[in-house]
């Protein structure tokens, strides 16, 4: 079973990170199409495939690389471990598991999960900051209103 043959993944795939819509009907990208649809750059979308992020990328018979759907949406999925925090040999670790089939779901669910409570943590201490960050601005909010109830001009 390759990477892409895996279980589906539940994650909103239509459109890349600045809201474009995949052009209809197609389903062999250029690199430079998937750096346009998805915000990374080719520097990144081949580093992904040399560490063993990225699965197979097919090429065209004169060796450009030519992106799938579902390497769009595998991209997709890696965006949004990026954007949890989770370290890259976390999602390598992640796609070989994958790529070695049905037998790892228990390892990839216990990856998984256990990236999900860190991201949990991460929320809670967001949410402590931001109640932070909230006092503080109504202390000064306050105190500037104070200030300009007082002003003589």
């Amino acid at each position: 079973m390759t990477l892409m043959e895996s279980a589906p993944v539940k994650v909103r795939a239509c459109a890349g990170r600045g809201g474009r819509p995949r052009p209809s009907g197609r389903d062999g990208y250029t690199i430079s199409e998937v750096v346009a649809h998805t915000g990374l750059t080719a520097h990144t979308l081949r580093w992904y495939e040399r560490i063993g992020l990225m699965p197979h990328v097919d090429r065209t018979h004169t060796g450009q690389r030519r992106f799938t759907h579902r390497d769009l949406d595998w991209l997709d999925l890696v965006g949004k471990l990026r954007l949890t925090g989770m370290p890259v040999a976390d999602m390598v670790r992640y796609a070989e598991l994958v790529r070695e089939g049905e037998h790892t779901f228990a390892e990839r669910e216990e990856l998984l999960t256990t990236h999900r409570a860190n991201v949990r943590e991460r929320i809670a201490e967001l949410q402590s900051t931001l109640e932070v960050l909230d006092y503080k601005i109504d202390i000064y909010a306050d105190a500037r209103r104070a200030s300009e109830r007082f002003d003589p001009v």
